[in-house]
């Protein structure tokens, strides 16, 4: 079996540790957990590795976030996995900082990088894992809020989420979506 993992984020150090990065951050420590390098490829920096019989293609996308279904998309073909392989990591505004839901559907409400993704597909019934940023920003601020820095207060909240947010994507493939979905959502 083979499984596509989409951290979803902006490539370029300016965008590094911030809140809209946290599908790449996600990534990284689950491919530093495998060893597997990213090396940067067509539209996307690429790792894969093997656990438990299952082959893991994890990308994050190089085309900037509000393009990502393009590079979706042409891993999908690359690798000839179908969508009920594929897993979308994203952060959300509207969770609570910290809150970790994994959904086999949705909209993209407003998060530009899965609205671009269900345009590419023409469908929203991708399994997609979103991590709660917050919203605390003012009316007007939401850019400045997600493409910021963590606070130095979040830091140890957000990297033990990460971990659990790894966690969620090895059962995803192991166990499957309900059954990941009925383990950790809410809690």
């Amino acid at each position: 079996m083979k499984y596509l993992i989409a951290g979803l984020g902006n490539i370029g150090s300016e965008y590094e540790n911030t809140r809209h990065n946290i599908g790449f951050d996600v990534l990284n420590v689950l491919a530093k957990e495998f060893d597997a390098k990213f090396e940067t490829k067509r539209l996307a920096s690429v790792a894969s590795f093997r656990y438990k019989s299952r082959t893991f293609v994890l990308i994050k996308p190089t085309t900037y976030m509000n393009l990502s279904g393009r590079s979706l998309k042409y891993w999908m073909d690359v690798e000839k996995i179908k969508l009920e392989n594929v897993l979308v990591v994203t952060d959300d505004l509207d969770l609570d900082l910290g809150v970790l839901r994994m959904r086999p559907k949705g909209s993209a409400g407003s998060h530009n990088g899965l609205e671009n993704i269900i345009q590419v597909l023409e469908q929203s019934n991708f399994a997609r894992l979103r991590f709660g940023i917050g919203n605390g920003f003012s009316r007007g601020r939401q850019v400045d809020y997600v493409l910021g820095q963590w606070k130095a207060s979040e830091q140890a909240l957000v990297e033990e989420k990460i971990d659990i947010a790894t966690e969620m994507i090895k059962s995803f493939t192991t166990i499957g979506l309900q059954r990941t979905m009925n383990l950790f959502n809410g809690k």
